[in-house]
């Protein structure tokens, strides 16, 4: 098959990525081998092709926001048929066993496994996937809107969990690409007033056009103060900013896997009347589960931007430069 191989981590501009001939690879006793019709541009594959991300795996495949078709089944699956319609998702595998396993709380185990990261992921004509973390998808909704929902839709869910915005409640999205504009669809659907703070005209049009109350600079005040807040740009200098934003008991969820350094905090301006500052690791299955039947409730859609897969390096590099709004999605052009 052809696939992207990483094969150094370098700034996108200098096309750290190679299409190169891969065997198909073959499924383990657990798994699926997944035909790739799909894939999501995320800002985590530019963290791993840039190195913000330190490197997993040796000229690893980017992508996990995948579907695509069973093409074949490990031998110890079960539940599942060839042809059947999948999603593959961040997170791989979990060691089930540990404590934070057993508490639910899978996304923090130390043993997890990651697309596109620790194993092989979507910018290629096929993948591999763990049985157990495949998604099953909604019947109604196309390829190209399905792979953005499978972790900026799920990661945006998660954060929104984490806010734990009241409801009715007043929510400040930093940043408003993928993930943030379907953040804020659900958000809105269950009642809450979205202010949208962000660099870049197209991202501030969008925002308007799906409902946000307020639109303006990521340095500027919100028209009211906030319930919650979530950062979505990868910048530390906007923590501080985001916080200030907050009213009493206001809490900001910092969405990224990546952000760059803080500076100090001021105590009274920034983090007194028991204003909180939470991090968001990954998801839970639960969690894209709950999301997946969520964004169908509500007609959660991304605004899609796609790209035939052989055209992966130039998606990455107008991620990188914000010359789109929404998300950008892969089709794969790369089988027959």
């Amino acid at each position: 098959m052809r696939a992207w191989s990483l094969v150094e981590p370098a700034p996108v501009e200098s096309r750290p990525l190679r299409l190169v001939e891969k065997p198909v690879p073959s499924p383990a006793p657990a798994e699926l081998l997944v035909h790739v019709r799909t894939c999501g541009v995320c800002r985590t594959d530019l963290h791993v092709a840039e190195g913000d991300l330190p490197p997993h795996k040796e000229h690893v495949t980017p992508g996990h926001e995948v579907v695509g078709d069973v093409a074949a089944l490990g031998a110890e699956v079960s539940g599942f048929e060839v042809g059947e319609r999948v999603g593959v998702a961040w997170l791989r595998s979990t060691d089930g066993t540990c404590r934070y396993c057993r508490r639910r709380a899978e996304n923090l185990c130390p043993a997890s496994r990651y697309t596109g990261w620790d194993a092989d992921g979507g910018y290629a004509e096929y993948t591999t996937v763990p049985a157990d973390f495949a998604y099953r998808l909604p019947t109604t909704v196309e390829d190209a809107a399905l792979s953005p929902l499978l972790c900026a839709g799920i990661i945006g869910y998660r954060a929104l969990l984490r806010t734990d915005l009241p409801e009715g409640g007043r929510l400040g999205l930093y940043g408003y690409g993928g993930s943030a504009h379907l953040c804020a669809q659900l958000a809105r659907a269950q009642g809450a007033r979205v202010h949208v703070l962000t660099r870049g005209e197209a991202a501030r049009t969008l925002a308007r056009e799906l409902g946000a109350v307020s639109v303006g600079g990521v340095h500027d005040a919100p028209a009211e103060p906030l319930d919650g807040a979530i950062l979505f740009a990868p910048v530390g200098d906007l923590v501080p900013t985001a916080l200030r934003a907050l009213d009493r008991g206001g809490v900001l969820a910092v969405a990224g896997i990546h952000l760059s350094d803080t500076p100090p905090l001021d105590y009274e301006h920034e983090l007194f009347y028991e204003k909180e500052l939470r991090s968001v690791t990954s998801n839970t299955r639960a969690n894209g589960r709950e999301f997946l039947r969520l964004a169908e409730r509500y007609d959660v859609r991304p605004t899609v931007h796609p790209y035939p897969m052989s055209r992966a390096p130039e998606a990455l590099a107008d991620l990188k430069a914000g010359r789109f709004d929404g998300a950008a999605v892969l089709v794969n052009d790369l089988s027959g």
